[in-house]
């Protein structure tokens, strides 16, 4: 499967090879302390990626989604109870859990209100600090996504060496999607970097498979086990099982007896590692409700038909596969979506594409299709192409044919996976390809720190940039309700005293932060006169009654990128 072609720098196993001797000079103490200093360059980008992280995840109040997310682990460890948000697995809330141990919390064990009420009554009405909580439930997705940042330069580093590991991280540590994402105390880039990490072990698998199959069986298993879209990858990644297995055992002098005991052997140590995913899954059920007193709720209807029937047959806890009905569920629903100041309802094909060339900086995209060649035209990459493009285009296609428009975290895994694509420049024999890739880089990485700290509603230059975003995309690619608090310091600083209408999505309580609104849906058009505050995710869906009032309104202020506010004569 290997050809024996292969770059001047770069040994057979795709690590940077030495370089030619020289004579002794003046950067001799240079080339003997060149490992430490790409640890420095490590340790530096992901430096700046934790501040970025740690200091946004402060200023955040918090999105639709965390509360959700936030107030179901805390009730795992608290009545070790799976009755909420039963449509996600336990994992990640778990990990979010871990934080929330060191907060001495309050909970009613009484309260009897369902999953989106839950997290709002933690927060706001049980006389906790609903910042505080929030970072600490942050904070163990943060380490997280800075671990995953380590398989990202490892899985490069791997294919093409230390330098392209530094590409690959810095495509990274600079994502704006990934530093908004990281940040928050959601699942998204928890199970694309379980996926990746998954992806990794299986490479080195073909070397050692002892060592790494059963690694990958655990990371596939906490991809599962954080969310459910993990499994479109599944079957890719038992099939790369059985080609790590065959590339491990190969020789040239293989008879059809040795490869078909080979084939077994791969077959089997792939029913091998989904046996310790499935553990993993039933793990994490188990961790939260040791008796796993789960009941299936009235209103769960049973699937029919062929589908229906393989849920059944599927290994996993009841809980799980009552989860993957609603998940069915939820993709019969027609959502709303916006693009490109259309409102429309139903989802587009072409929405994930669109969104990421609009989310995406400008250097990672010419990086990401530059590196995707390379790894297809240069012979000694081509045996990574199954293990790095195309499980990506397969969760790419899964996840463009989803029914909710609502961002590019549904495409999370992109920034990831091609980082470690966008490393094979490194391999390619282009002219100027070092000080292209270079400038390329930097490119990223100044796109990246200008927008700080408005990571999520970041969009690239060619699209106007972060205060353009709310144009072309709404929900989770601008506006998550993540500005609340800025809002309110806001309110305070120019406008104190006036009258104040607020239409605001988010998983936050305006009156906790001072805010003290009306809501103007709910009156006279005629009586709304003063401030007119609007979430721009509000904006997008083009209500009547709501756009009736901004046209007899002016814009004069923005909070974050993600809230405007109105002047109403």
């Amino acid at each position: 499967m290997m050809m024996q072609e292969q770059h001047p720098l770069l040994d057979s196993d795709g690590r940077q090879a030495a370089a030619p001797s020289a004579p002794p000079g003046r950067f001799d103490g240079l080339r003997r302390h060149r490992r430490w200093l790409f640890a420095l360059v490590v340790v530096a980008f992901l430096v700046q990626m934790a501040v970025a992280m740690v200091s946004t995840a402060v200023q955040q109040t918090p999105t639709i989604d965390e509360p959700v997310y936030v107030g179901t682990a805390m009730v795992y460890l608290r009545e070790h109870s799976l009755r909420y948000n039963p449509e996600h697995p336990p994992l990640g809330k778990l990990i979010i859990g871990a934080g929330l141990v060191f907060s001495g919390a309050r909970l009613d064990p009484a309260y009897t209100g369902n999953q989106g009420q839950v997290g709002r009554h933690l927060l706001y009405e049980s006389g906790n600090d609903p910042g505080q909580l929030m970072l600490l439930a942050r904070l163990p997705m943060i380490l997280l996504t800075l671990l995953f940042g380590l398989v990202v330069y490892l899985f490069a580093a791997d294919l093409v060496g230390r330098a392209g590991g530094l590409v690959a991280l810095a495509l990274y540590t600079f994502s704006p999607d990934i530093i908004a994402h990281g940040s928050l105390a959601t699942l998204d880039v928890a199970t694309s970097g379980f996926l990746l990490t998954s992806i990794w072990m299986l490479w080195r698998a073909r070397e050692r498979p002892l060592r790494y199959l059963p690694l990958a069986g655990l990371a596939i298993g906490a991809a599962m086990a954080t969310r459910m879209s993990a499994l479109a990858a599944v079957p890719l990644l038992l099939l790369l099982v059985v080609m790590s297995v065959w590339y491990a055992g190969r020789r040239k002098d293989l008879g059809r007896r040795e490869r078909a005991r080979l084939l077994a052997i791969g077959v089997a140590a792939a029913i091998g590692v989904a046996l310790v995913a499935v553990v993993v899954v039933w793990g994490t059920y188990l961790a939260v409700d040791p008796r796993l007193g789960w009941v299936t709720p009235d209103n769960m209807r049973a699937l029919q038909g062929l589908r229906g029937r393989a849920f059944e047959w599927l290994p996993f806890p009841e809980p799980y596969r009552d989860g993957m009905r609603i998940q069915v569920r939820f993709e019969r629903r027609t959502f709303h979506g916006f693009l490109f100041g259309r409102h429309y309802r139903g989802s587009l094909w072409y929405y994930l594409p669109v969104a990421l060339l609009v989310k995406t900086p400008l250097g990672a995209l010419a990086l990401w299709l530059a590196g995707s060649v390379a790894m297809v035209t240069v012979n000694r990459l081509r045996p990574a192409v199954p293990y790095v493009l195309i499980p990506t285009g397969v969760l790419f296609a899964a996840a463009v044919t989803g029914s909710r428009d609502f961002g590019t975290r549904y495409a999370i895994f992109m920034p990831m996976f091609l980082a470690v694509a966008a490393a094979a420049v490194v391999a390619a024999r282009w002219r100027w390809a070092a000080a292209v890739t270079a400038a390329l880089v930097l490119f990223v990485a100044i796109s990246s720190l200008r927008t700080y700290p408005y990571y999520l509603p970041y969009s690239n230059e060619a699209f106007g940039g972060p205060s353009k975003t709310h144009l072309h995309l709404h929900d989770s690619n601008v506006d998550w309700g993540q500005d609340l608090g800025r809002l309110a310091d806001r309110l305070r600083q120019r406008y104190p005293g006036e009258k104040v209408w607020l239409v605001y999505k988010g998983g936050g309580a305006p009156s906790y932060y001072g805010i003290a609104a009306n809501n103007p849906l709910k009156v006279p058009p005629s009586e709304v006169h003063g401030l007119l505050v609007v979430s721009n995710s509000r904006l997008a869906r083009r209500d009547r009654p709501l756009m009736t009032l901004i046209e007899g309104s002016r814009p004069i202020d923005e909070v974050g990128h993600s809230i405007t506010i109105y002047r109403r004569p």
